[in-house]
C-alpha cells in the first residue's frame, strides 16, 4: 500500500500554524509515513521557515498529481490569500478569510478522492467570524462544508480519549440539547472510530451530568436517568462494552490509568480540560462522523508568540500520525 497523502492547512497566517507546518514537515518520519501536501500561502511559508531557521524548499503545485512529496521539500497548493505585509499575532479578517479558503480547498480535494486526509493547523474563530464565516469552529465548518449532519468532536491525549456529546455551545445549552438519541449516535460514532483504529471490542465510559452522578437524585433534575441511561442500554443491548452514567472525576481517573478506551463527555469543559491537563503538546482533536479523515492540532492559534519561532510542532506531528492511522489503505 502506498502513503496516505494528508492535505495539511496551514491554519490562520497571522498564528503560529506557518511556523509549525514547517517545524514539523522538517522531520524525516513524516515522510516515511505519508505524503503531506500543504494548502496555504506560500510566501507566509516561506516566511516561517525563515523564523524557524528552516532549510526546507518550498515547491508549488497545482494539484496533488504535480507534488514531489520528497523529504527536504514542502510541496504547496498556493492560494496566496493573505497579503506579505500580514503581522504576525494580529487579529485580522484576511487571516480569518485565508484560513477559510485554506479548509475549503482541502475538503474539496478530500471528497474528490485527491487526498485521503485532512490535518489542520490551527485557525482564529473570532478572526473567521470577522471575515463573515459564522461557524464555532473548524467541526462545524467541515460539517457544512461536507453536507454532514451531525459530527462530533474526540479528543485524545496520552492515556486518554474523549468524544463530546455537545461542544461549542453554553452549558444550559448544552444540558437542554442532550438527549438519548444524540448520546447513543455519539457513543457509535466514537466506538466506529477505535474499531477502525485497531481496538476490536473497545470499552467504553459514559459520564454523568451532575456532580456523583446525580447521588440517585439529590443533584439536578433526574438528567442521568432520562437523558444518558437510556442511551447506554441501548448500547449495551447491542454488546458492545459500554459503562455508565459514572461521576466524571472518577471516570477521568479511571481512563487515565487504562480502565476505558474511550469516555464519553457530555459538554466542552467537561472532555477539554483533562485532555489538556495530560499533555496540551501532543493533544489530538479528530472530527468524527466526516466522510473525510480529518484531524488537527489541540491547541489554538497562540497569537501571542506567533512570529518569534517558539512554537511547538509536537501536537502536528501527533495529528499527522494519527491521520496516517485513520486514513484509508490507498492501493
Amino acid at each position: 500500500m502506498s502513503r496516505p497523502i494528508i492535505a495539511v492547512t496551514m491554519g490562520d497566517p497571522a498564528g503560529i500554524g506557518p511556523e509549525i507546518v514547517m517545524r514539523a514537515l522538517a522531520h524525516r518520519e513524516v515522510y516515511d509515513q505519508c505524503r503531506p501536501l500543504v494548502v496555504g500561502d506560500l510566501s507566509r511559508l516561506r516566511r516561517a521557515g525563515e523564523i524557524v531557521g528552516s532549510t526546507l524548499a518550498l515547491n508549488k503545485v497545482a494539484s496533488p498529481a504535480e507534488a514531489r512529496f520528497s523529504p527536504g521539500t514542502v510541496d504547496v497548493i498556493d492560494l496566496n490569500v493573505s497579503p506579505a505585509d500580514l503581522p504576525f499575532g494580529k487579529l485580522a479578517a484576511i487571516g480569518g478569510e485565508a484560513a477559510y479558503r485554506f479548509v475549503e480547498r482541502a475538503c474539496a480535494l478530500a471528497v474528490a478522492g485527491e487526498v485521503d486526509a485532512i490535518c489542520t493547523a490551527p485557525l482564529s474563530k473570532e478572526a473567521l467570524h470577522m471575515a463573515g464565516h459564522k461557524y464555532p469552529g473548524h467541526t462545524e465548518m467541515l460539517a457544512h462544508l461536507t453536507g454532514t449532519p451531525e459530527v462530533s468532536m474526540m479528543l485524545t491525549a496520552p492515556r486518554l480519549r474523549v468524544i463530546h456529546v455537545t461542544t461549542h455551545i453554553g452549558l444550559i445549552d448544552a444540558i437542554a440539547k442532550i438527549e438519548p438519541g444524540l448520546v447513543e449516535r455519539v457513543i457509535a460514532r466514537g466506538r466506529a472510530v477505535l474499531v477502525k483504529a485497531g481496538i476490536a471490542d473497545p470499552k467504553i465510559g459514559v459520564c454523568a451530568i451532575n456532580p456523583h452522578a446525580g447521588e440517585g437524585g439529590l443533584f439536578g433534575h433526574g438528567e442521568e436517568a432520562t437523558k444518558i441511561a437510556p442511551a447506554i442500554m441501548a448500547c449495551q443491548a447491542k454488546g458492545w462494552r459500554v459503562e455508565g452514567p459514572l461521576p466524571a472525576d472518577t471516570l477521568f481517573f479511571r481512563a487515565g490509568r487504562g480502565d476505558f478506551d474511550l469516555v464519553v463527555a457530555m459538554y466542552h469543559d467537561q472532555g477539554h480540560g483533562p485532555v489538556k491537563v495530560l499533555g496540551i503538546e501532543s493533544g489530538v482533536n479528530i472530527t468524527v462522523g466526516l466522510p473525510v479523515v480529518r484531524t488537527s492540532v489541540d491547541h489554538g492559534t497562540a497569537f501571542d508568540i506567533a512570529g518569534t519561532g517558539k512554537a511547538d510542532e509536537r501536537s502536528l506531528l501527533e495529528a499527522l500520525r494519527q491521520g496516517v492511522q485513520l486514513a484509508p489503505p490507498r492501493p
